[in-house]
């Protein structure tokens, strides 16, 4: 069960947590106070109460006094701190800010050394509303086709989005960052994740907000016009895509997130499995591969 818990002394009604929930499943009632709207579709990503500049809203059994606040100032710091930001400012980079990512480039390790990635770096808003448009008309019309429609199914339900000329895909990023490796790389679809890693945290430490945008990604390999317009080379592969621009919001605290499972390895230990079991644990080790 999901749920938020709102101190009303605290509240300043803002609407922040509101504006800032990645599913849309807060809203406000009718003495102006959020509230869970649709608890099944939450994220549990805790953006309601990270953004809250009061600290009025405990997530769950989270309370926003038992977070760390934001601070920048070493990389563990950064780490805890970033966020995927789906709120951006009206305005473009300077060409002197976005240089500065590319002159990180050059130092992101690659497998076997391979240096053939390929970026390309969308600088104007005016692309990105291009690409907003043709991607909104190409989903209607996809989604108006019974025979073509089972194929972008799981956009069906943004369809008044696209009609009403939302930005539901790129989230109105003054820019876009697409990494792309040549299909022969050694290691392909690993580079550009590794790249885009780097890029996010350099852009984070220099005040930019960042957002991996798997519906991008998504699209740029639905529709191939879109590769051409970023200017993908021939042989190369569109691997992932990031948001990029200048946050509209600003996150008090970090997320208070659920332990990853570790195993500590100390010795090794001799375990007899069935054949059966290596032939599956086999199998499951490239299920995803």
């Amino acid at each position: 069960m999901n749920t938020i818990i709102i101190d009303k002394e605290k509240c300043v009604q803002c609407g922040l947590c509101v504006s800032d929930c990645v599913s849309k499943c807060l809203d406000i009632n009718q003495n102006n106070y959020p509230y869970m709207k649709e608890e099944n579709m939450c994220l549990k990503c805790q953006h309601c109460m990270m953004i809250c500049p009061a600290g009025a809203l405990s997530f769950n059994d989270k309370k926003p006094e038992d977070s760390e606040p934001v601070k920048n100032d070493d990389i563990l710091s950064l780490i805890k701190s970033r966020r995927s930001i789906r709120q951006f400012k009206d305005e473009e980079l300077s060409e002197e800010e976005i240089q500065k990512i590319k002159d990180m480039l050059p130092y992101i390790p690659t497998g076997c050394n391979s240096h053939k990635l390929h970026f390309s770096f969308v600088e104007k808003k005016s692309v990105m509303r291009a690409l907003k448009e043709k991607v909104n008309q190409t989903f209607i019309k996809l989604l108006n086709n019974k025979i073509l429609s089972p194929l972008v199914s799981h956009f069906k339900v943004y369809k008044d989005c696209f009609e009403k000329g939302e930005d539901i895909i790129f989230r109105d990023a003054p820019h876009m960052i697409v990494v792309s490796s040549p299909i022969t790389a050694p290691c392909a679809p690993q580079d550009p994740v590794i790249a885009l890693s780097y890029i996010e945290l350099y852009a984070n430490s220099l005040g930019f907000g960042t957002c991996w945008c798997g519906y991008a990604e998504i699209c740029i390999k639905l529709f191939p016009e879109l590769s051409e317009i970023l200017d993908i080379p021939k042989g190369y592969t569109p691997v992932y895509a990031m948001l990029l621009g200048k946050p509209a919001v600003k996150y008090q605290r970090t997320p208070q997130p659920e332990p990853y499972t570790i195993s500590e390895i100390k010795d090794v230990v001799p375990k007899d499995s069935c054949i059966w079991c290596k032939t599956k644990r086999l199998l499951m080790n490239f299920l995803r591969g």
